[in-house]
């Protein structure tokens, strides 16, 4: 699975995070999830401003197939959201890893970051639910 980049982190519910290096982490969803869910059409982004705790449900991607929560993969608050895909939400199937990122969060604690997955042992995730 080549298509896992090792420069991210993941969470066990196929969400994505970049560390910006300034206290914020952008989030998306992996080749793997928009994959199962197929074409997607409709993204509803969290607002700006809201707190949520680790692995809270803040976002949801529809697809023609079914709707799924997207999680919160740290504590922290919504500092931007991706609005391109408001009109284009086909850009997370297109570049999950890059312009299809849904939201940054800065971090509001530095220890949750133990429980991320890196890309090997992501990928042993997904060998396991195959």
């Amino acid at each position: 699975m080549s298509d896992i980049p090792t420069d991210l982190k993941y969470t066990d519910s196929h969400e994505w995070i970049r560390d910006d290096g300034d206290g914020t982490v952008t989030v998306g969803i992996t080749d793997h999830a928009q994959d199962a869910l197929g074409d997607l059409v409709f993204v509803e982004l969290p607002e700006v401003g809201k707190q949520f705790a680790a692995k809270d449900a803040c976002a949801v991607v529809e697809s023609v197939k079914a709707a799924s929560d997207i999680y919160a993969p740290l504590a922290g608050e919504v500092v931007e959201v991706n609005r391109a895909l408001d009109s284009a939400p086909e850009t997370i199937n297109a570049d999950p890893y890059g312009e299809g990122w849904i939201f940054q969060l800065k971090r509001s604690g530095d220890d949750a970051a133990q429980v991320l997955l890196d890309a090997d042992a992501y990928e042993r995730v997904l060998e396991d639910e195959a």
